[in-house]
Formats: C-alpha cells, sequence, structure tokens
C-alpha cells in the first residue's frame, strides 16, 4: 500500500471556514483529518502541499515513521500551522489505516477504555439572568457539566470594547449566583478566553465564596509558563489549560510542574493522534485528565471521540457549542456523531465512523475571515 494522493479542502461551513485533508491510497481506501487553526487555513493548506511532495509513494501505515518525518525533516520545526498540517494528515492517515484493516481507530490507540465519551456543554449568555436561565435549562435536560463563557463574544467586522476589570466583576457575581441555583452536584466551570493578566484572574476569584467553580479555562495566556506558575500559587481554583498548545513540548512544563488540572488538547492542533497519545500519557503521570477541545466539524469530533475511548485518563469531551454548525454538518458529512443522554456512543465501525461527501465541499467557497477584535476603552487591542 502506498499513499497515492494527499488533498487538502478549506471552505466555508456553519459559522467559520473548515480545514479538511483527504490521504488516498494506490488500493482505493482513503481517510480524512481536519486541522485545528482556525482563521489561517489558507497557512495551514499551504504546508499539507509542502508535506505531500515527500508523503506521495510512502507506507501509510508508517503513521509514527511518517509523523516524525513531516516534523523532524525541516529546520524551522514546530509551530502552530506546521503542528495543525501534520494533525490532520496524521488523522487522516489512521483513519485510512484503520479502515484497510477494518477496525475503528480506536483500536490503533490500544484499544477502547469507555464505551460512551461523557461531555460538558457550554452556554454563550451574556452575564446576567439570560445566563442564569442558561444553566437552569442545561441542568433540566440532564448536563452535569456547564461551562459558561465571559458572554462577551465580539464581531469580526467591528471593534468590540471588553474591559477585562468590568468583565471579571459581572463574571463573578453571576457566577455566584449561578452556583447557588444549580446547587453543588453540578459541575461548573468558565473559559476567560485568555482575556486577564495574573492580577485580574486572582481578583476574580478572590470575589467569589469558596467552591463556586471546579474549573477556570485558560484566563491568561500560555506563552509564559512563568506567569502561570505566579497564578498557580495565588489561585484556588482548577486551571484547564493547553487547547492552543501545538505537542508535547508547549504541554511539557505545565504537566510537569502541576501547574494545570486539566489538560485541554486539541487532537487536531497538537499533532494528531501520534502526538496527542503522548501527551496524554505525559499527563497521566500527574494525574492530569484530558479534556478535549472540540469547536469544529465532525472529523474533529469523531477524532476526539476516538482519542477519548483509548485514553484512562478522562475528564470530558466539549460539546460543540455552535449550533447555527449542525445542520450544515449534516449536509455534508456522513455519519455524524449524535449526542445520546448528554455523551458520544464510541462507534465500532471501521475508521473515524465519519465520511465526507467530497463532490459536495469541492466547490464550496472559502471566506476570509477574522476573529473578533476587542478593544479597550483606551481604543487599545486586547486579547479575543
Amino acid at each position: 500500500m502506498k499513499i497515492a494522493d494527499v488533498k487538502a479542502y478549506a471552505f466555508w461551513v456553519g459559522c467559520r471556514n473548515t480545514c479538511l485533508v483527504k490521504v488516498e491510497a494506490d488500493d482505493g481506501t482513503h481517510g480524512w483529518g481536519e486541522s485545528g487553526l482556525s482563521g489561517r487555513e489558507l497557512a495551514v493548506m499551504g504546508a499539507v502541499k509542502h508535506f505531500r511532495e515527500f508523503l506521495l509513494g510512502k507506507d501509510p501505515r508508517q503513521t509514527g515513521a511518517l509523523w516524525q518525518e513531516m516534523y523532524r525533516s525541516q529546520y524551522f520545526e514546530g509551530g502552530r500551522v506546521l503542528s495543525a498540517a501534520i494533525a490532520a494528515i496524521d488523522i487522516a492517515l489512521h483513519d485510512l489505516v484503520a479502515k484497510g484493516l477494518g477496525i475503528p481507530v480506536y483500536r490503533l490507540l490500544g484499544g477502547r477504555q469507555r464505551t460512551t465519551i461523557p461531555l460538558f456543554a457550554t452556554t454563550t449568555r451574556p452575564m446576567g439572568p439570560e445566563l442564569i436561565e442558561d444553566v437552569l435549562r442545561l441542568r433540566g435536560e440532564g448536563w452535569t457539566v456547564i461551562r459558561t463563557t465571559t458572554g462577551v463574544n465580539g464581531e469580526p467586522d467591528r471593534p468590540t470594547v471588553f474591559e477585562p476589570r468590568e468583565s471579571l466583576a459581572a463574571a463573578a457575581a453571576c457566577l455566584a449566583e449561578a452556583r447557588a441555583a444549580l446547587g453543588s452536584d453540578v459541575v461548573l466551570g468558565i473559559d476567560y478566553h485568555h482575556r486577564l493578566s495574573v492580577a485580574e484572574t486572582v481578583s476574580f476569584v478572590q470575589r467569589m465564596p469558596a467552591g463556586t467553580l471546579d474549573f477556570l479555562e485558560e484566563p491568561i495566556r500560555d506563552q509564559s509558563p512563568a506567569a502561570y506558575r505566579a497564578l498557580r500559587r495565588m489561585c484556588p481554583v482548577p486551571l484547564a489549560i493547553g487547547e492552543e498548545f501545538s505537542g508535547k513540548w508547549d504541554f511539557a512544563p505545565y504537566v510537569e510542574e502541576a501547574i494545570t488540572n486539566f489538560g485541554r488538547i486539541d487532537v487536531c492542533n497538537a499533532g494528531g493522534f501520534t502526538e496527542s497519545m503522548k501527551i496524554a500519557a505525559l499527563c497521566e503521570l500527574r494525574y492530569i485528565d484530558m479534556m478535549p477541545h472540540n469547536p469544529l466539524s465532525p472529523v474533529c469530533t469523531a477524532a476526539s471521540i476516538h482519542f477519548c475511548a483509548a485514553v484512562p485518563n478522562l475528564a470530558w469531551l466539549e460539546y460543540l457549542p455552535y449550533t447555527s454548525d449542525t445542520e450544515d454538518h449534516r449536509r455534508y458529512f456522513i455519519n455524524v456523531p449524535v449526542v445520546e443522554n448528554n455523551a458520544f456512543a464510541v462507534p465500532d465501525v471501521p475508521g473515524l465512523g465519519v465520511d465526507v461527501h467530497e463532490e459536495a465541499i469541492r466547490d464550496l467557497p472559502f471566506k476570509p475571515w477574522e476573529p473578533p477584535r476587542l478593544v479597550r476603552r483606551d481604543g487599545s487591542y486586547t486579547n479575543w
């Protein structure tokens, strides 16, 4: 068996562009993967074209060796663009190989450790009565793990004012109210989308009664482990970090020094299955459970399900918070994973269990898109 072609597609679906990679073998089998680098899909497609040149003719079953060749056979190794391209190819290779063997992908990862994948739900409602109403709705639907956002999502076509101090004051008050309304048996967390500083994060946590939050996700940027060390010393709330990390070396200081408590790995960014399984093993050393990032297409969801099935240290998988995507997903994807009892069943079919209507996506347009721009009242930019 040899790799006959590697194709990349970037197209608009739902509320964002999707970047898929298809690897074809000379025996007619194929596999699909996805890149998670939203907003920079064209850069990933360019990297995939570079990799394609030396992947053609290679044995797709040598997934580990091909990962090493893609990562190491260049002077400027690593980085988010290259790791996202490698991830998409690696996931597609696993899908292809598993289909050729007639087995689910999780069998290639060591076998299944669970039959269902627990999920957490997200509310994007603004802080205030709308959020309280929505978390109670989610609890009424049986969700036992609920995450909020800051409630300020921003617009891509014009700047949105975001003042961290104003936000944390409103969020602290609203989350304390949400905890009182939900009771103590529901897991409650917030994704601050790296919009705070160390001092602001500590101030935020100190404004809430102990036990309000079960996790605090990405409160500050991840470039400085030293900053997170300082935060860790002052913050008693469990931290969920990692969706921006592009491999095991990014995760290493956060795991070795027990800075994070949940590993927010993105299989479609962190080098695919080959790298993600190593990261999960690294986290297992420090009793850190995986809490994968999953905001993309059904290919990402399927890959995340197989990863979650195979690792021993799993907390919850993110359930897609953007409901506008689901109808379009059913139009372009085959066997979209379905939530039952607030969980995903682990499929027992060959490959990922998801396929793509290639003819339907071939001519879909790519739409230039930028993340929303958040600004302070003085006009300076702040983190989205």
